[in-house]
């Protein structure tokens, strides 16, 4: 007989309330899935579960993410070359999102779950807040796509906004009148969004009144482990470049890392929250979910400069001097030849972090505003 470890035990326990979970959530929805018939369903009592998940809520994001993490969202392998056009792009991009869209005559609470649905499981102001946070968080990473396909291409943020916008309708109108729409009509609107003037600049008003980061020179000991959303493999965090500890709260700020470092340089946003079972599950859905699909437009290589980790442990917040992150969290450093070099934290920590690389490679006094797009 096999002697199982405690490790081994509680893996095994916790794929199992997944599953009973998951077949439970299908056949009802999210609502009116009862936690007790999960625990029967897995064989297990009441406690286990809620020893594993610390609410419903959990549970259903948990299983959400399973979904999609294990190939819900499809399996297509990344392409090696460019998607072509921003307009290419967007129509692989709205094909293989629309493939969650259930058919008028799946039963409505598995094409709920098809549809990742958050309906009564994200309802609260905090979630609608993290929610906004994540949206820009999404925008960026499609927009990094897009303005890949092109050389010198402008800002895509705007256009990103838009096509999701257009997406997660798609989604919403799916799940209250499903059947309704022509899919093929979705994709060719997403292919035209491309050609919209949407004038988007990068001008945040308060870049210009963020301090500099302060120059230092400390020891930097980086954990080992966190794991890339992205691309999935394990992030050097001892690498050059910005290490950026964002609140849930506080994401849309990755963009601002993002356009102020030096074409090249490693970007890591690391997703601070003190409630990684709801916060940071709702975040890597979202994230994971959209990524699903641009892997199978864009080439990896469209994010070599951004890493993305959701800090469940709190271990990159804690090395870089923050065991009391939160939601609102706004911390960067800037890591060279293994030590930190820079520190800022604060509105605009993220930008100045990354700028002070910019002003070092450009051989002057480190400034905060002013940084043209990358």
């Amino acid at each position: 007989m096999v002697r199982l470890t405690r490790v081994q035990q509680q893996a095994r326990t916790r794929a199992s309330v997944l599953a009973a979970a998951r077949a439970e959530f299908t056949e009802h929805g999210y609502a009116p899935a009862k936690v007790d018939r999960i625990a029967e369903r897995a064989e297990l009592t009441r406690g286990a579960v809620y020893s594993n998940f610390p609410s419903k809520r959990a549970l259903y994001l948990a299983v959400l993410v399973d979904l999609v993490e294990s190939g819900g969202s499809g399996g297509a392998p990344a392409p090696a070359d460019s998607p072509g056009t921003a307009a290419e792009a967007l129509g692989a991009l709205a094909r293989a999102w629309l493939e969650r869209i259930p058919l008028a005559d799946d039963p409505a609470a598995g094409g709920r779950l098809s549809l990742r649905s958050l309906t009564g499981a994200a309802d609260r102001d905090h979630d609608r807040a993290v929610l906004a946070q994540t949206a820009h968080l999404e925008a960026l990473l499609l927009a990094i796509g897009l303005e890949s396909c092109e050389p010198h291409a402008e800002r895509r943020v705007r256009l990103a906004e838009v096509v999701l916008t257009l997406l997660a309708g798609c989604g919403a109108l799916a799940e209250s009148a499903p059947g309704s729409g022509d899919p093929f009509d979705r994709i060719r609107a997403c292919e035209h969004l491309a050609y919209l003037d949407l004038a988007d600049t990068w001008a945040p008003a308060h870049l210009p009144y963020v301090p500099p980061a302060a120059a230092v020179r400390e020891p930097w000991s980086p954990p080992a482990g966190p794991v890339d959303v992205i691309g999935g493999a394990p992030v050097d965090l001892g690498a050059d470049g910005v290490v950026a500890v964002l609140g849930a709260h506080r994401l849309a700020a990755a963009e601002e890392a993002v356009r102020a470092a030096p074409p090249g340089e490693q970007v890591t946003v690391a997703v601070a929250t003190g409630d990684p079972a709801e916060t940071g599950a709702l975040v890597r859905l979202r994230v994971a979910d959209l990524v699903a699909c641009l892997r199978r437009v864009f080439p990896a290589r469209a994010w070599d400069g951004l890493r993305l980790v959701i800090d469940d442990t709190g271990a990159v917040a804690a090395a870089l001097g923050l065991p009391g992150a939160d939601d609102r969290t706004e911390a960067a450093v800037r890591i060279g030849q293994g030590r930190i070099t820079a520190r800022a934290q604060g509105r605009g920590a993220a930008h100045a972090a990354a700028a002070a690389g910019a002003a070092d490679s450009a051989g002057h006094t480190t400034t905060s505003g002013g940084d043209a797009p990358r």
